[in-house]
This record gives structure tokens, C-alpha cells and sequence, in this order.
């Protein structure tokens, strides 16, 4: 596994628990401990995580910074973005909500006339100069590490729209179908991205399930499709599935 792999897999683990040991990371990442203990030095430096005897713990108020999580697991969210803009329709209104899969998702928009709602800046700046694609930008409180808007007055703003398609993300999905995120700030507003769209279509690559997530966006009753890769698993798909969802695999 790529280093930058298993630096992933280490802060799934820390932001859904909250701390790790570095034998319980050898055995998820089926590494040895050497390894493992070189990586918890570099994550350490790099200010995500602490460092504490026999394992670690994830750093307080840590956000892991937008460039830093779009190059996480890029092909496999490339090749969900891809197949999620297959189910784009002409002449459609979509909302993109935060997130570096949704972001990869506008990259193939481009030349399309169709509308797309947003409180995602790096969306903004990759339709921004594209004259087929109507673009609104959602206004509120700019997270400036994470490249999006949030708070109350980007919920108001959703409460006066209707989109066809939500393209949603998450951090992760657990074993009941629920759908989670790991950054408290962001839930209200994608609640509100739910109540706004006809179809809630969740963006999900196969480090998804379960991923990681202390706060509920949704259950899974309130997905429409779901897009994935081929590759994934688990209790929390089948629980999709379950409930009627459509999954898509890329």
C-alpha cells in the first residue's frame, strides 16, 4: 500500500475514534509496526495528529486542508465523479455539494447547459469561466482550509431553490445505512441540500464503508442512487441496497 494510502486509512481511523494503537493500525493496514510508527512521525509533523505511547490520537480542532484530501484515493473518486455526471441531463439544475469528489464531478460539466447551485469554491473556480453552465454561488460564512461556504445564511439561501439532483458527499457510511461526516459545521447545510433536491444522489468511494463520521447527515431512506466503486463492500452497502437505493458501480 502507497504511503499516501495508508495516511488515509490512519485518519479514518483517528477521526472515527478518536485515537488508534499502532497495533490495531497494523492489522487494518496488515503493515508492521515500523512502518506504521514512520508514518505517525510524518502526520505528526504535518500538525494532523499526536503522537502517544503506543499509538496516536487525532489533534484538536484538526481539518485536514482541501488539497490535502483531493489527493486521497484520487482514482477511485475519479471514477465515481465520472459516472455521477453520466446522470446529468441537459438543461437540469444540480446542487454540488462540499467536497473534492464533487469537485472532480464539475470537471465534467463542462460545455454542458445546465445549471449548477454550489457553496463549493473549488466548483466555483473550475465553472467559473465556462459561459454554457448557469452558475450560482450559495452565499455564507467562507471556511477558507476547506474551500466552501457554510452556515446560516448558505442554509436561507437553499431554502429559496429547487434542484433537480443533489450530488452529495460524505465521509463515510456506516453499517445501518446512515450516512456521516466528520465535520459538525458542514451537516446542517447538507441537511439542507437534501431538502432542496427532488433526487439525492451520495457520492461514495469504496473507503466509505464504513469511512469514518461522528455526525448523521441522513439514513439511508433518504438516497435516491447511490455511486461507487465496483470494489466496495460491506454491511452499510447492503443496507442501501435494502432500502431501495440504486447503486451504481464505476
Amino acid at each position: 500500500m502507497l504511503p499516501q494510502r495508508r495516511h488515509a486509512e490512519i485518519l479514518r481511523c483517528l477521526t472515527q475514534d478518536g485515537s488508534a494503537s499502532v497495533t490495531a493500525l497494523c492489522e487494518r493496514l496488515a503493515t508492521s509496526a515500523a512502518t506504521i510508527r514512520r508514518d505517525l512521525i510524518c502526520l505528526e509533523r504535518e500538525g494532523v495528529l499526536t503522537r502517544v505511547h503506543g499509538g496516536a490520537v487525532l489533534a484538536p480542532s484538526h481539518e485536514r486542508p482541501f488539497d490535502r484530501v483531493a489527493r486521497e484515493d484520487r482514482g477511485a473518486k475519479d471514477a465515481v465523479a465520472k459516472a455521477a455526471a453520466t446522470l446529468v441531463q441537459d438543461g437540469e439544475s444540480v446542487l454540488l455539494d462540499i467536497g473534492t469528489t464533487t469537485h472532480r464531478l464539475a470537471a465534467h460539466l463542462h460545455g454542458r447547459g445546465v445549471t449548477v447551485l454550489t457553496s463549493n469554491l473549488a466548483v466555483y473556480e473550475e465553472l467559473a469561466d465556462d459561459s454554457a453552465v448557469e452558475l450560482i454561488l450559495l452565499g455564507g460564512v467562507v471556511r477558507r482550509n476547506y474551500r466552501s461556504m457554510v452556515g446560516f445564511l448558505t442554509e436561507d439561501a437553499l431554502r429559496q431553490v429547487r434542484a433537480d439532483r443533489l450530488f452529495l458527499g460524505a465521509a463515510g457510511v456506516r453499517d445501518d445505512g446512515s450516512v456521516m461526516d466528520d465535520t459538525v459545521v458542514e451537516v446542517p447545510l447538507k441537511r439542507a441540500m437534501v431538502a432542496a433536491a427532488d433526487q439525492v444522489v451520495l457520492l461514495a468511494d469504496e473507503g466509505k464503508f464504513p469511512g469514518g463520521g461522528l455526525a448523521r447527515i441522513c439514513g439511508p431512506e433518504e438516497i435516491d442512487v447511490l455511486v461507487t466503486n465496483a470494489g466496495a463492500a460491506g454491511p452499510g452497502l447492503g443496507a442501501m441496497r435494502d432500502v431501495g437505493v440504486e447503486v451504481i458501480e464505476a
